[in-house]
């Protein structure tokens, strides 16, 4: 299939768009037919500051996934289609679509990209199960807290170990020097 010429204001939407793409931690197709304006907004607050929810055409935004070197996601630019550009932590980005799609049924997680590959709405899905950064940052220094505080007190113990050992001795030799 050859390339169509395409109009200033749609190069400067794919332009935007493969930027998106180039500069977003991950991205997540939706199809969002059904859906109110006041539902996309109330999507769009529900995801934060780190997350932009952009209503697009599929050919623009499959032009502008191929611009910015993503495979595998053609297939998915059918319906309409909306994309979530993750700025932060994708974890989050995708718990807060997954819960607004438990309470409206017609936002459909379609898959994404994590990480420049192309991901299934199940690993979406699978992502949105994980625990977020900074809950997963605080277990690990919790555990190493753990371990440091262990560590210590087995350099203790032989250190009091030996201090009562000649406490004793001293003890025994008080009570035969007598």
């Amino acid at each position: 299939m050859a390339d169509k010429p395409v109009r200033a204001d749609k190069a400067t939407t794919v332009a935007e768009l493969t930027e998106q793409f180039r500069g977003a931690t991950a991205t997540v197709l939706t199809e969002y037919r059904g859906l109110t304006v006041a539902q996309l907004k109330a999507l769009r607050r529900s995801l934060g500051r780190e997350t932009t929810y952009a209503v697009t055409k599929n050919t623009l935004a499959k032009r502008a996934a191929t611009d910015a070197g993503i495979t595998g996601l053609d297939a998915l630019f059918t319906g309409p289609t909306a994309l979530a550009f993750v700025s932060g932590d994708p974890v989050e980005a995708a718990k807060g679509l997954r819960d607004f799609a438990k309470t409206n049924p017609m936002l459909v997680i379609k898959g994404g990209v994590f990480e420049g590959n192309a991901i299934s709405a199940d690993e979406v899905r699978r992502l949105a199960d994980l625990e977020s950064r900074e809950v997963l940052l605080a277990k690990l220094a919790g555990a190493m807290k753990a371990n440091l505080s262990k560590a210590a007190a087995l350099f203790q113990a032989p250190l009091s170990k030996t201090v009562r050992l000649a406490a004793a001795l001293q003890e025994k030799r008080e009570k035969t020097d007598a």
